[in-house]
This record gives structure tokens, sequence and C-alpha cells, in this order.
């Protein structure tokens, strides 16, 4: 079985991932639309290149819009830039494809796009005249099993690549001699994980995906939106932390390097990853090697602040994870996943309305996985994580403050020492939240009062949710859409 072998000569592991999240408020002067578009996408990844400093983008290869041709358009385009800086070494193109196990209806779209790494390949030996592939790589979400990953190894191997030494007939030349050898020779699989089952059993089954190959080193990326989605802030934040010290212990034992990835949001609800506060969250998490940078982040905030933001990132120093008591964080989640999730389903008609006036950002549709799943649970319909979190902060209930009725001294004493910015977290989110609204449930007064933080409100917020919770009380069906995006904007992230 072949090695990932070029993944092997790479030392520049990036740590700055630019993503397609649409959680911006505010357009980039690049779009002409309030959605972007496929050629925008395309300078996107350039822009995040060239202008942002971020060495990786990652390059959702589903929707109606999304452009196969990437690599030959940016190297066409934007020659003298990749000219100077080498796509494929300095700047990585990372696909994330769908997942046919969970994903039918999208399931070709998984071959299509590993057709078109080898085309990828050609373009940049066109480009660079030798045989550094400019794609390498790919993700696959809502992995769930070391099978998973093996089926897209081998697919890529045996299949895409493999198919090159088939005869065209009896006395006929090779698929290769015909059109030419397919390069790269293999690919590296990065498992993503979302599900707290999925999260719980990373180490288990990254260590079986990896026990038949000669690899060096493995990426292992972690949602941090959808388990908040589906668990609550806090569930979302021990699921990580124990995943993390697992994988340290599994790199430990099995001589492979693990260098994990995390999916950070502006929103403290989706990891509270803004220019302002890098250092806390490098702080939350001192193993993470790549964090993952989304729209509001780079939109949202002054180009010259993202830049520095983008350099800190890439420039700090890794720790290894802390150890954790899983038993103690698993006793905590079960008990306020719970409570979380009872709270969501008595919001949910309030949510929903407010949902349909939520803008979006992307003329395609993107993965189901990016934003958590649309639910309809005991029929209660629930929209993904971007869309819930900005209809509940137009509300006046930031999400991060549901369940916390469900934890005990112990438990936040617990908490305090494990989650870094616990307190912190909480603060940002009090800042929108509107006790006024009508929408904080009964028990979340008395539990913020022992906590004890000091906060500063955010008047301007607070008038606009004002009027949103009556429009939303009193049934009226007059478009919210201004007050929603007015509010957003204070934020500085959509949702």
């Amino acid at each position: 079985m072949p090695a990932s072998g070029y993944a092997l000569t790479m030392t520049n592991i990036p740590t700055c991932m630019s993503t397609q999240h649409p959680d911006n408020v505010q357009l980039p002067f690049f779009c002409e639309n309030s959605e972007l578009g496929g050629e925008d996408e395309i300078q996107e990844a350039y822009y995040a290149f060239s202008h942002l400093g971020c060495d990786e983008q990652m390059w959702d290869c589903e929707g109606k819009e999304v452009d196969n041709f990437v690599v030959k358009k940016l190297l066409t385009k934007y020659d003298s830039f990749f000219r100077e800086h080498r796509l494929g070494k300095e700047f990585r193109m990372t696909l994330r494809v769908p997942n046919p196990t969970v994903e039918k209806d999208e399931a070709k779209i998984l071959l299509e796009t590993l057709e078109s790494i080898p085309r990828s390949f050609d373009a940049a030996k066109l480009f660079y005249q030798d045989d550094t592939p400019p794609v390498f790589e790919v993700i696959l979400p809502m992995t769930s099993s070391s099978q998973d990953l093996n089926r897209i190894y081998r697919y890529y191997c045996d299949v895409v690549v493999g198919k090159q030494h088939k005869l065209l007939g009896m006395n006929d030349i090779t698929i290769a001699e015909w059109i030419g050898s397919f390069k790269p020779e293999s690919i590296n699989v990065i498992p993503l994980f979302e599900s707290r089952e999925q999260i719980l059993s990373a180490d288990t089954i990254t260590k079986e995906f990896l026990k038949d190959k000669s690899i060096k080193h493995q990426r292992v990326f972690f949602a941090r939106s959808d388990p908040a989605m589906n668990y609550g802030l806090i569930s979302a934040v021990l699921l990580n932390k124990i995943a993390f010290r697992r994988l340290h212990e599994l790199s430990a034992n099995i001589g492979v390097e693990i260098y994990p990835i995390i999916g950070v949001g502006s929103a403290p609800f989706r990891g509270n990853l803004r220019p302002q506060t890098v250092d806390r969250v490098i702080a939350e998490y001192p193993s993470v090697h790549t964090f993952t940078v989304q729209s509001a982040f780079k939109y949202d905030n002054p180009p010259d602040t993202v830049r520095e933001a983008i350099q800190k990132l890439r420039m700090r120093e890794k720790h290894p994870a802390p150890e954790i008591d899983a038993d103690r964080c698993v006793e905590i989640m079960n008990k306020y996943s719970q409570e979380f999730q009872r709270q969501i389903f008595e919001l949910a008609p309030a949510i929903n309305k407010v949902a349909k006036f939520v803008p979006g950002r992307r003329k395609r549709k993107l993965h189901i996985g990016l934003f958590g799943y649309s639910r309809n649970v005991e029929g209660v319909t629930l929209p993904r994580a971007i869309t819930f979190t900005a209809a509940m902060y137009s509300l006046g209930m930031p999400p991060e403050l549901l369940g916390l009725n469900a934890l005990t001294e112990d438990d936040v004493r617990f908490l305090k020492n494990v989650y870094v910015n616990f307190e912190d977290d909480l603060r940002d989110s009090l800042r929108y939240f509107n006790p006024e609204s009508g929408f904080a449930p009964k028990a979340l007064a008395a539990q913020l009062d022992k906590f004890g933080l000091n906060y500063e409100a955010d008047i301007a917020h607070k008038a606009i949710t004002d009027g949103i919770a009556r429009s939303v009380k009193s049934s009226k069906t007059e478009d919210l859409s201004e007050p929603l995006l007015h509010a957003a904007n204070l934020r500085k992230f959509l949702g």
C-alpha cells in the first residue's frame, strides 16, 4: 500500500485556515452582490493568501456554484503572486468533500472532486515545471469510522490513479500512455469529527486508519459549532479538550505526529475567535496546530487588525494538551446538555420566526456539516448553527447562557480550572443579553447571580432586540432583516 508520500515531504503544515463559513455581516470589497458567487470565492482565496496572510484555504466541494478549476484559475489570474509564493508549499488548497455515507444525494460529487486533483496537478506542473502537487489533502466531514477514511484513500489510489495502468483494448495502449500519468499517487485524508460520539472516538478511529500506512504525520479536524449547537457551549469545549488530550497520548504511543485543527467562529457560542481574542483562544487550545479563520473574522474587522491577528496565530508556540478528567467532564455534559436541549426546544418557535430573516452570504449551498444539522427532534425543527446563533442573539438571548442552571457550585469550580475562558466567554455573551426580551429561561437569572460576573451591557443592541422581541411576541410579519443586521453590525458577527 503506498504511503501518503507527498505530505511526508511537507514540513510547513498550515496554522491558519481560511474557510467559507458565512458568519459575516459586512461584505468583502471584491463582492458586488450580497452573496459570494463562484468567481468571488476564487478572489477570496487569493485575498486570504496575499492580503491577510492565511497559509491555507479550505475549499468546500459542494453546491451548484462550486468551481473544480480553482487551482488553474488562481495560477492563471494571479500568476505573478503564485510564481513568487508556491501553491502546495507556502500556501495550500485543501478540499472538503461530501461524505457518501451520510450525504447520498451528493455522493458522486466526491468522485468528481477526487478526479479533479490530478487535473490540478497538471495545471501546476505546466505553471511551475515540476512535480510538486498543489492539492494533496481532503477533509472528510462527519467521519464516524476508519472505514469512511479508507474508502476515500483507497478509491483515490486504486481508481483515480490506478486506472492509468489499464489497457484500452487487448492490443491497445494504457490510459496513461494515451492521456498522461495521474499524480499525485496518493492523498492524505483528514477526518473531521462533529458529533459527541465521533469526537470521543477520534483517537481510536485515527489509530485504526493509520495502522497499515507509512504516514509520519496526520492532521485531525474537530468541529466546534456543531457540538455547541447539539450539546451546548460547555459540552463543545469539554469534548474538544478530551479529544486533544487523547490525541496527544495517541501520538506518543504510535510515534506519528498528529496536528489538530479546530473550526472556530467569531461568536462565543462557535469558538469566540476574533482578532481581539486571539491570545485567549490560543490559551484555551494550546495543542491545536491549525485554527480556522471564518468570514466574520476576515470581513467584519479592519484589515490591518485581521492581518496582525493572523500573524499572531501563525507565529504562536504550541504546547501539549493538558491532562483532563474525562469522566468528570462527561458527568457534567450529560446533565448540562439535557437542560440545554430542553430550553432550546421551548424557544424553537421564536428562533424559527427570526431565522427566516437571517441573510445568506453564499450563493451556493455549503456542506451540511458546516453549520450543524437542520434537525427535526420530537417535532421541533431547528436551523443550522450560524442562522440559529444569529436568531438567538437577535432575540437578546445568547445561546451560551442556556443550560447553565444545570450546573452545581462544584461543577462551576471544575469548569473554571478546565475551561480557561469560561467566565470571559460568558461575559462576552452577556454583553448582548436582554433580560427584558421575555426569552430568557426562568432559572437563568438566579444562576447568573451566583456567578457574580461583572459585564457591560450594549445598550444599543438591547434597544434593537427589544423591538425584535416585540414583533415576534405579537406575531407581526414585518421584515426583521434590517434590525437583525444592525444588531449583528454591533457584534461584528452574524451568527
